[in-house]
């Protein structure tokens, strides 16, 4: 029988033992990512109660307004949807800035946009070039889901894995995508940190195109404030 080198024998135990160690850590991720996956399914859960909940509540306050003979009124939308729907020619150097400061740099961009009074001003600065408003559950889950991206060391990537999520916001107790839009539902406390996280928002031009851009809504153009209607444009835009 012919003698093997040491040197290939040195090479195959180091090898077994490479493999092992993978093998090894292969398991306790699987078992880690078995206790992540149970607590993400017990959080998604619990966002769709509070969802339900809030539904529920917003009707009884209806019906006992109604019974009253009395209106019932909304409370002020804390989270609002920019959607840049003009270019960049003839813009002033102030309206430019703002648009820079709320990353809608291309046409048809969208972000997330905390409601108070700074943002506010900012926003009738840049009203010409934007089409916005207050953006339902639907609308805010539909645009994580279907063309949501994270900065991820500096670079654009896909939402396709919590991973991706808890990579960068673990730390904030924001773990998978489910986290992600209940923070930008409620307006939590992790909002600025959530949003900054998003990529701004890539749409296409709405089915049947623009109607005159140069038009507020309420004239029957596209620019300004459309409320609750920014979710039928959006709708048609993802």
């Amino acid at each position: 029988m012919p003698r093997v080198p040491e040197s290939l024998l040195k090479k195959r135990k180091t090898t077994e033992k490479l493999v092992a160690e993978r093998e090894a850590k292969a398991q306790e991720a699987k078992k880690a990512n078995k206790g992540k996956r149970r607590e993400i399914f017990k959080r998604a859960e619990a966002y769709v109660t509070e969802y339900r909940r809030t539904e529920r509540d917003v009707v009884r306050l209806k019906r006992v307004a109604r019974k009253a003979d009395n209106f019932y009124v909304s409370p002020e939308p804390k989270v609002a949807l920019l959607v840049r729907i003009k270019g960049i020619n003839a813009v002033a150097p102030k309206v430019k800035k703002v648009l820079q400061l709320f990353r809608l740099r291309q046409i048809n961009n969208a972000v997330f946009v905390k409601i108070n009074k700074a943002t506010l001003n900012m926003i009738r600065i840049i009203e010409p070039y934007i089409a916005w408003g207050y953006p339902n559950l639907k609308t805010i889950r539909d645009m994580v889901y279907k063309r949501g991206h994270g900065k991820v060391d500096k670079a654009r990537v896909r939402l396709s894995d919590n991973s991706v999520i808890e990579k960068v916001l673990g730390d904030k107790g924001v773990i998978c995508i489910e986290d992600v839009v209940h923070e930008v539902v409620t307006c939590g406390e992790n909002f600025k940190v959530v949003t900054n996280f998003l990529w701004p928002f890539k749409l296409n031009t709405p089915n049947g195109g623009w109607k005159k851009k140069t038009n507020h809504f309420q004239e029957g153009g596209d620019y300004g404030n459309r409320e609750a209607y920014i979710n039928q444009l959006v709708q048609s835009m993802t």
